[in-house]
């Protein structure tokens, strides 16, 4: 009975509803469902696109502002000076819309020419099939004829003539039909010589030597054993998560303890020419003078 006159207003809210504007529910959720709507509806008037910005932060103002008046419409929240923006918009941009709405936008170019593209090939396709299948239908035709004619003129007999006919006709398609893809595209017999490549040689590791001008540093076997932890803080649960363990720091604190104690600068020091050359276990250290 609402829509005998094919309109009238919503019972609950009081919108004016048409006949003729109602679809099928897509969403289980009747919010998402108006939200859709709403954006469909707001996004054929609010249609700029970025190349339309001078910059990419205005192109995102822009785009924060179409999502507030969604919102606002699908909830509810200041309808009344959010449709007062919608108009505004509408009076400010007025030239904009017409031009947008008409012109297609990078975007939609690209995919109308793939389309396109894709429409040409397969008609080209489709033409090749019909190519084919006629030139099989017209070799069909002369087979037969061939054949006719051998059965009333030849001296061999019905059967030796069949037989000579099939072994032709099997070969001549095993010469003539180019092997396809399961898409109908023929292969091409055209080869490709691939650039020879030589095999490098496998990679070997070699471990690093490091020269620290002090006493062997005690392994993480001698850490644990050795009473090294005895006077280390324990690590809180959270840092353990992230990856730290007390034996880190002592390693660390050990090895800058150690490192330098066997330099001497009267018996170490070294040449102007050599100070700057490279060792055999990388390059040199730089010289820890002790006062």
């Amino acid at each position: 009975m609402l829509f005998i006159k094919g309109s009238g207003a919503c019972p609950q809210c009081g919108t004016a509803l048409r006949r003729n504007n109602y679809r099928l529910q897509v969403f289980e959720d009747a919010t998402v469902e108006k939200e859709v709507d709403i954006r469909k509806r707001i996004l054929r008037d609010f249609n700029k696109k970025e190349e339309d910005f001078p910059d990419l932060r205005s192109y995102n103002d822009y785009l924060e502002m179409i999502e507030t008046v969604v919102f606002n419409l699908t909830n509810g929240v200041d309808v009344e000076s959010t449709r007062k923006l919608i108009e505004q918009y509408k009076k400010e941009n007025k030239d904009y819309i017409k031009k947008n709405q008409s012109k297609l936008s990078r975007d939609e170019e690209y995919l109308e020419q793939l389309i396109e593209q894709e429409k040409h090939e397969t008609a080209i396709r489709r033409q090749l099939a019909a190519e084919e299948e006629q030139g099989e239908k017209n070799t069909k035709r002369r087979n037969k004829d061939a054949l006719i004619d051998d059965l009333m003129f030849s001296d061999l007999t019905a059967q030796a003539i069949l037989d000579r006919h099939k072994k032709v006709s099997s070969v001549k398609e095993e010469e003539q039909k180019p092997p396809t893809f399961s898409t109908g595209i023929r292969i091409q017999n055209v080869y490709t010589p691939m650039d020879e490549t030589t095999e490098p040689e496998p990679y070997v590791y070699v471990p690093i030597v490091l020269e620290t001008n002090g006493p062997p540093f005690p392994t993480l076997d001698d850490i644990f054993k050795q009473g090294y932890l005895a006077n280390v803080r324990n690590c809180t649960p959270s840092e353990r998560a992230g990856g730290f363990e007390p034996h880190i720091a002592c390693q660390r604190a050990l090895m800058d303890a150690m490192s330098g104690l066997f330099y001497f600068p009267a018996v170490h020091k070294p040449s102007p020419e050599t100070s700057l050359a490279p060792t055999s276990h990388g390059p040199t250290p730089s010289p820890m003078y002790i006062s």
